[in-house]
């Protein structure tokens, strides 16, 4: 009877074996991620990633980028045959960079599902090229400037500034500058040109000015030599309370606005008002307040930068792996619970009017809402998906340190155009 009976059970363990070896294994993908709020946080991307394979059953390998190196990697693993499924970046690189490029999946079935309907329109053009989309959007911002509060009420500077909407005409913008320049006897910002990290901040400057325009409305062509972006770059220049400094970026300017040491910065937005890094958000390493502000315009009506950040699929030849990265796009996207939580991980704002609640019980809720009441509806024109748009960043810096020099505005403009908009011609 023993005999009989582990010859029973050695027959179900066989055939249990069996069971197990012939189970298709669960789907895994990879997911290569810019620095986009805490997508590039270990801890938090565990859970998530945990979230949606306990859902699906699909695994997801994530990889972080960096926008040093970020790029050359993915080109890199393109030329290899070797890009990941999945990539987190926004439309001038997944659209206009690889999906341009013939390396992107069609996504247009995404933007099919009822919950698609809710994406800001600006957003949907921004994430095609000749109706095809390459990118569902998942978060945005419109990038803004910062005023040290403490110092311009010191040097009575706030009677320039509406401050119920943090706007101010470029006549009363001239005024606040050079009363906080007298007060403090040194440079209150800089037009930092070392690079290209923050471009979107003095392109806004530059455009908000007088307002010029960067593109004209089609996206084709560069128009950065407007008389009225020539007449903003030639007050910039001769004005004694700005600087034009070649050796940092925007990072660094943040840093020396955090410091004291500059009482603007162009290079602004949520994340940055709820960084906690150096102290309590919203304040500067002394203690002084900080003052989310528009940017000054002659009609004191700002048209800010954006910021788009959603997801793409690399058309690897692998359509079982493009379906799985789709499923990953729906879950993080349109799943009411899910999208919330991916958005609030982003630290910046849905794409979609009806997710709401993001930041509810957050300890940077009312800071969150303060920037969507004041600063969303001000985003303008998203021309970043203009062609040429990586190698013209370049160009935009080097003409900025030209002109820092005392070159001629005109001019430099002028080839700023002529060059970027060869670069746009292909």
């Amino acid at each position: 009877m023993k005999k009989f009976l582990a010859i029973i059970l050695a027959l179900c363990m066989v055939a249990s074996l069996g069971v197990f070896a012939s189970a298709e294994p669960a789907k895994e993908i990879t997911l290569w991620t810019y620095p986009i709020g805490k997508w590039v946080d270990a801890e938090t991307m565990d859970a998530l990633m945990a979230d949606f394979e306990a859902a699906t059953g699909i695994k997801v390998t994530v990889e972080y980028l960096d926008y040093t190196s970020g790029d050359d990697q993915v080109n890199t693993a393109l030329e290899g045959n070797a890009a990941p499924d999945l990539i987190m970046e926004g439309p001038e690189r997944l659209v206009m960079k690889w999906g341009v490029g013939g390396y992107m999946a069609d996504l247009s079935d995404l933007y099919e599902i009822p919950e698609a309907a809710g994406v800001y329109d600006s957003l949907k053009k921004a994430c095609q090229y000749e109706g095809t989309y390459y990118e569902v959007p998942l978060c945005m911002v419109a990038h803004n400037m910062a005023i040290n509060y403490d110092v311009f009420e010191a040097a009575d500077a706030l009677q320039y500034i509406d401050l119920e909407n943090r706007t101010w005409t470029t006549e009363n913008f001239i005024k606040a500058v050079d009363a906080v320049y007298a007060y403090t006897g040194m440079p209150v910002a800089t037009v930092y040109c070392g690079g290209q990290g923050g471009d979107q901040g003095t392109r806004a400057l530059v455009n908000n000015l007088y307002n010029g325009t960067y593109t004209n409305p089609e996206h084709t062509e560069y128009t950065a030599n407007s008389p009225e972006n020539v007449k903003a770059l030639e007050l910039l220049q001769s004005w004694d309370a700005i600087t034009f400094d070649p050796g940092i970026v925007a990072g660094d300017e943040i840093q020396l606005f955090r410091q004291g040491m500059l009482n603007i910065s162009w290079c602004w937005n949520a994340s940055q008002q709820t960084n906690a890094d150096n102290g309590e958000p919203g304040f500067t390493n002394d203690g002084s307040r900080i003052l989310m502000m528009n940017f000054p315009s002659e009609d004191g009506k700002a048209e800010l930068c954006g910021g788009i950040w959603g997801f793409g699929v690399f058309d690897n030849g692998n359509p079982d792996k493009v379906e799985a990265a789709k499923e990953f796009i729906k879950y993080f996207c349109y799943d009411a619970d899910e999208v919330v939580k991916a958005v609030r991980a982003s630290s910046f704002f849905p794409v979609r009017a009806d997710v709401q609640g993001v930041f509810e019980g957050t300890a940077t809720e009312d800071i969150m809402n303060e920037y969507s009441a004041i600063f969303l509806p001000n985003l303008g024109d998203y021309y970043n998906v203009i062609p040429g748009w990586a190698g013209q960043r370049t160009e935009w810096w080097n003409m900025l340190q030209r002109i820092g020099a005392g070159g001629d505005v005109q001019a430099e403009t002028n080839a700023f155009v002529e060059a970027a908009n060869a670069l746009a011609a292909g």
